[in-house]
């Protein structure tokens, strides 16, 4: 329907530019890279369909209004070829092949013309390239030479490599954050440029490198050359609590009766009181009086006070210092002014929502409270109170249909560790949190009530640009069960799950490191990755061991409860390709087990895996698939279906569609499994030899709304292969017709799925 005469509309004596080709002999060429010089790109595709030409097509020409004007609006123009447009990517390639170091390259351009469209093809022939030869340097300021051949070692160019334009580029760069981080302030990367010398041999290229003085401006507006000064840090001035608006409308008066306090020789500057401790501020500035300039250290201050969340903006700036400076010292000083525009320190949201659980409808709301500085000390305080209902399926109902939850949650971070590191060196190094948490959550369902405690030590901390560390010393999770219904109880009983579903404590330690090399400045592939450990009880086990206290049921117990002792890790891998346009895929991998043993003979119910919803295999409602092959009689039906593996994979095709929407095309495969015999669910038991037979498959589409601070989206699963079928007719496309009711499943979500 989409490709169905796509140059109907174009005019005599034109063509539709229906796809171009690059074609070059050599590796050495990236093909990617040729793409961004061709100016003339066909007609967006999805799949291969032009979807955006023909909502574009669909709409008279001859009309204007509704929805003519609309369609026009959200569809894209026929893309007319122009031979012009395609002589000039021509010649942009060959500029870039020359760039490149192929100085010789050729570039043609092959045009076939046929029934209303054209196809180009761009042929390329790059020849031999070109190659340094020799690196030279030429120091205009003699001053520079010294630090600048020091650094040799780490030069982007040396002989032997070829000729590259955009390697002599990232050198200006390098060389540029090099200086700068040796105090030279004021020096640029247009203080560097390269003399290329063609004639010393065959495809050979000599280099020099050439590094000019500082151009100062003078009074009179012309320039002076000198020396590129060196400096280190004089005074630094921090402005807590800096309004930009009343800066710019008073000017020298809103800098007037500020308040001063010196702390580790920094200049604190407000009026009335700080709202921030100044320690804080102080063990987030790196620009430090006394010290060389670094830009490194200005970047670092950046990211560590953004990293407090306190400000709305956050402003850096220097000035020559009008201090004295002593005739042996090699070094100028410049002033450091830190503008710091904070947050409202207090707000409130309230928030209404709508839920949907395995086709279980309802709504919901919470009332959020946070403090940005609880105590001074920049500590954020979040507290939240949540309320919400859920329409429940007739078949689980007693006295009523709903299902009620009720809860509330503390939240508290400070910007430091409490033990066992509180050194300032390392708060600096690593940005470390410690958080402290308390929540309580009761859920009043058809078939039983249950309450559930927490509280929370931890802390989190960044060991590099993109890896971050949490570890949670101390988890306390009490769960109780006051209430079941005799049928929830039967069928927990005969598949031998009620060890997952009575009282218990969990007592853990579990950390998680992430590494995540996103770069939201551009669009580029990245990896996000996620590994999870967490073991619980084994303390108390041992301690109960050594106090020789006596088992009740097979089972340790404190204070009257049986505590959980286990196991478990997991490992969640995406990799985002970016495509075409906006378009991307995004590839994910999940595997996680739970182990229990000593005090546990089952992993608790909140500690176990589960599949199917809007963040998994979108075929199946959520908790509804699984484990392994096990198909559930209808009269012992359940609605939490868990276990103790899980293996995932996921593979999402995005793109954009119109206006706010994004479309998306998925494949979900996965399941659950039990990892011990005692779970008598038929066929949920892990076996290695055999685990792929049970492995579900589902497809769907899905509909994105980008509203630019949430994203809601809407998806659509259809089950490809079942593996709660006989196993000859697991495959559904192959065997049987697909039914609306038991094959295809609709999820609702905030957010992307992964």
């Amino acid at each position: 329907m989409f490709s169905c005469r796509p140059a109907r509309h174009i005019p005599e004596g034109n063509h539709l530019l229906d796809r171009y080709r690059i074609e070059a002999p050599s590796n050495d060429v990236e093909r990617d890279d040729l793409r961004a010089f061709v100016r003339q790109k066909p007609n967006k595709r999805i799949l291969g369909l032009r979807f955006h030409l023909w909502l574009h097509n669909i709409a008279n020409p001859e009309k204007d209004g509704w929805p003519h004007n609309w369609l026009r609006s959200i569809g894209e123009e026929p893309v007319i070829y122009d031979p012009f447009v395609t002589d000039r990517s021509s010649a942009q390639i060959e500029q870039h092949l020359r760039n490149k170091g192929f100085y010789k390259a050729g570039v043609e351009n092959n045009v076939r013309l046929r029934r209303k469209r054209a196809r180009v093809k761009y042929i390329i022939e790059p020849r031999e390239p070109y190659y340094l030869a020799s690196v030279g340097y030429n120091f205009e300021d003699k001053g520079l030479k010294d630090p600048v051949l020091a650094d040799t070692v780490n030069s982007l160019i040396k002989p032997g490599v070829r000729f590259d334009v955009d390697i002599l580029q990232d050198e200006r760069i390098r060389i540029e954050e090099y200086l700068n981080n040796l105090g030279y302030f004021n020096f640029s990367r247009e203080h560097i440029y390269f003399d290329a010398d063609t004639t010393i041999g065959t495809r050979s290229v000599g280099i020099t490198i050439g590094i000019s003085r500082f151009r100062k401006r003078l009074e009179d507006g012309d320039f002076m050359l000198q020396s590129h000064r060196r400096y280190k840090i004089g005074n630094v001035y921090i402005f807590p609590s800096h309004n930009p608006r009343q800066a710019i409308d008073s000017r020298d008066e809103y800098y007037r009766d500020l308040d001063t306090m010196v702390f580790r020789d920094m200049h604190f500057l407000y009026r009335d009181e700080m709202l921030v401790s100044h320690r804080v501020l102080a063990q987030s500035t790196f620009v430090l009086p006394g010290e060389m300039y670094r830009k490194e250290n200005v970047d670092r201050t950046y990211r560590h006070l953004f990293d407090l969340r306190l400000y709305r903006l956050v402003n850096i700036r220097f000035s020559e210092s009008q201090e004295p400076v002593s005739d042996t010292s090699d070094f100028h000083l410049l002033d450091a002014w830190i503008q710091l525009t904070p947050f409202n320190m207090q707000s409130y949201t309230i928030e209404l929502e709508g839920t949907n659980s395995s086709g279980d409808f309802g709504f919901g709301g919470n009332i959020s409270y946070q403090h940005r500085n609880f105590f001074g000390g920049g500590e954020i305080f979040d507290f939240r109170v949540k309320g919400s209902v859920e329409t429940m399926n007739e078949y689980y109902s007693r006295a009523f249909r709903n299902t009620y939850e009720y809860g509330a949650e503390a939240v508290i971070q400070f910007p430091r560790f409490f033990l066992p590191i509180r050194s300032i060196s390392f708060v600096r190094q690593y940005n470390p949190r410690t958080n402290f948490s308390m929540a309580y959550n009761y859920q009043l369902r058809p078939d039983y009530t249950r309450t559930i405690a927490n509280t929370r030590f931890g802390y989190s901390w960044r060991g590099s640009e993109y890896t971050t560390h949490t570890i949670s010393p101390i988890e306390l999770n009490l769960v109780n069960l006051p209430f079941s219904t005799p049928l929830f109880d039967s069928i927990i009983n005969f598949y031998n799950l009620e060890a997952s579903f009575k009282d218990h404590m969990v007592s853990e330690t579990n950390y998680t490191f992430t590494f995540n090399n996103q770069d939201i400045r551009r669009k580029s592939d990245f990896i996000y990755f996620r590994f999870n450990a967490e073991t619980a009880g084994n303390i108390l086990a041992a301690v109960s061991r050594q106090a020789d206290r006596p088992k009740k049921d097979g089972s340790y117990r404190i204070f009257g409860t049986e505590f959980a002792q286990y196991f478990k890790t997991d490992i969640d891998l995406r990799y985002y390709r970016m495509l075409y346009g906006d378009n991307s895929l995004v590839y994910r991998f999940f595997a996680g087990v739970g182990l229990p043993y000593g005090n546990s003979t089952a992993l608790p119910f909140e500690k176990k895996y589960f599949a199917g919803g809007a963040n998994s295999i979108r075929a199946w409602q959520v908790r509804s698939l699984g484990p392994g092959s096990f198909h559930e009689p209808t009269d012992r039906s359940f609605p939490n279906r868990t276990a103790d593996i899980k293996l995932e994979a996921n593979l999402e095709y995005r793109f954009n569609l119109f206006w706010l929407m994004e479309g998306a095309l998925f494949v979900d495969a996965g399941n659950i499994w039990a990892i011990d015999d005692n779970d008598k669910r038929e066929g949920a038991l892990f076996r290695p030899g055999r685990f792929y037979q049970d492995i579900a498959v589902g497809t769907g589409f899905g509909l994105r709304f980008d509203f630019s601070f949430f994203i809601f989206r809407f998806d659509m699963g259809l089950k490809l292969r079942d593996p709660a079928e006989p196993v000859d007719k697991r495959w559904i496309p192959v065997n049987r017709r697909f039914t609306f009711d038991d094959d295809v499943a609709f999820n609702i979500g905030i957010g992307y799925p992964f």
